[in-house]
């Protein structure tokens, strides 16, 4: 006797399309085909504004118009096209949020010179991560950040202008249409996915995190290390907003530092506060919070001239923070962990009492008790009382340190290593 087995078959993927579709109108009509000659479905948003669509699109620039707070009617007779693509933008927002929302989103297309590359990532910004968005752009090969953001887009440059059919535009569409398609396909998701932790490092916080690797990777857990490089803090903190992350070892916290001192890898004014906010099991350390970064020593603001400085490579000067800058520090960590909700028992913060780095620890160019000592205690002072404050005598690169933060995350988290390396008897007193 034999024995059939039936396997189910898989969804078709549905690729959104958004183009303006009246000066845009032939080359969408191009990639809408060579899409579905791929087996998947397309929805076509109209961003347009003035001429009539060249062909028919499933959501009409009328909608988008009026998610976006105004009408096509009235951009028209305005005749200002920098509000009418601030428009459009917003309502191709709304309107992919809401799709995506529904589960309707498999994968975002779009092609572009400068307005329709800003309409069409506007609204790629408004997905999550793991959702492929791919951008042809005639501005790819520039500094795209201000259209890409923190998300994933995939840029790719349209070699010549998106004007017509012709052996190079015909080329790059189609590798762009088969690219979207196959990205769809790739979930990126396995069976036996671990539970991931989102971890902050430096190069002088090195040693400690990768110690705390090996301790969370140990069990069924994977690590996901941010280097403190600014963009790299905000990605980190828009995925602890997506819930992909299970808990926060944020022992680098001095994207902070050049926050308030104007350094260059600011994170901007929002970080260290996804994992509060959204409820995550983290341990919080201040770690290199001694140094503000700053390019070559030209690059410097006039104003810090006399501080002390240590040349960590020739592209990165680093500034040592003082006793005040650390005294704001400390209020401004406190601050946002007390977003938390009280009595939720899920934020422990670590304090090194031996240095914040591999360059302030005792006898290094950046050791400097007195301002450390103005960070913890304005620490003290201002977290909330239910939130524990463990201080350990040890520089943040010890093993001990950051075995001690590895293993209360585990607690945090409401699991156990298996480790006997608990921490007991320092706490605030």
């Amino acid at each position: 006797m034999f024995c059939i087995r039936l396997s189910r078959k898989p969804a078709v993927k549905t690729i959104v399309l958004i183009g303006t579709l009246d000066t845009k109108g032939v080359e969408y009509e191009y990639i809408k085909r060579c899409i579905e000659e791929k087996g998947c479905k397309t929805l076509v948003i109209d961003a347009g504004i003035l001429d009539t669509p060249f062909f028919q699109p499933d959501v009409p620039r009328t909608k988008i118009a009026r998610l976006g707070g105004s009408s096509i009617g009235k951009l028209v007779e305005e005749g200002d096209r920098g509000r009418a693509v601030k428009t459009m933008s917003r309502g191709v927002e709304i309107f992919l949020s809401n799709l995506y929302s529904k589960g309707h989103v498999d994968g975002v297309i779009a092609m572009g010179g400068g307005g329709g590359t800003s309409i069409a990532c506007s609204g790629m910004r408004a997905l999550p991560f793991g959702i492929p968005k791919v951008m042809v752009s005639t501005l790819a090969g520039r500094d795209v950040s201000g259209y890409v953001g923190i998300k994933d887009i995939v840029m790719m440059p349209s070699i010549v202008d998106i004007s017509g059919i012709n052996s190079i535009s015909r080329d790059v569409f189609r590798k762009a249409a088969a690219a979207v398609c196959a990205m769809a396909e790739e979930t990126g998701r396995d069976q036996k996915d671990k539970k991931l932790i989102a971890a902050t490092m430096f190069g002088n916080t090195t040693p400690a995190i990768t110690n705390a690797r090996k301790i969370l990777e140990s069990t069924e857990h994977e690590v996901a290390i941010f280097p403190c490089s600014g963009t790299s803090g905000k990605v980190m903190e828009d995925l602890i907003c997506s819930d992909r992350i299970a808990g926060v070892l944020d022992i680098t916290t001095t994207e902070l530092a050049d926050e308030i001192a104007g350094g260059v890898l600011s994170a901007g004014p929002n970080r260290l506060e996804a994992a509060s906010k959204n409820g995550i099991p983290q341990v919080v350390v201040p770690g290199c919070l001694d140094m503000v970064n700053f390019w070559e020593p030209e690059t410097i603001p006039v104003q810090y001239r006399d501080r002390k400085f240590y040349r960590h490579n020739q592209n990165i000067t680093l500034m040592r923070t003082n006793i005040e800058e650390n005294r704001m520090l400390g209020e401004i960590i406190a601050r946002k962990l007390n977003m938390s909700d009280a009595g939720t028992q899920k934020i422990n913060v670590y304090i090194p009492l031996k240095g914040l780095s591999m360059i302030d620890k005792p006898g290094g160019p950046f050791w400097w008790p007195e301002a450390d000592a103005a960070l913890f205690s304005a620490l003290k002072a201002n977290l909330r009382n239910d939130i524990p404050l463990i201080v350990i005598n040890c520089n943040i690169n010890d093993p001990a340190f950051s075995s001690a933060c590895a293993e209360a995350l585990f607690r945090l988290m409401g699991e156990d290593s298996g480790e006997d390396g608990g921490i007991n008897g320092r706490n605030k007193s």
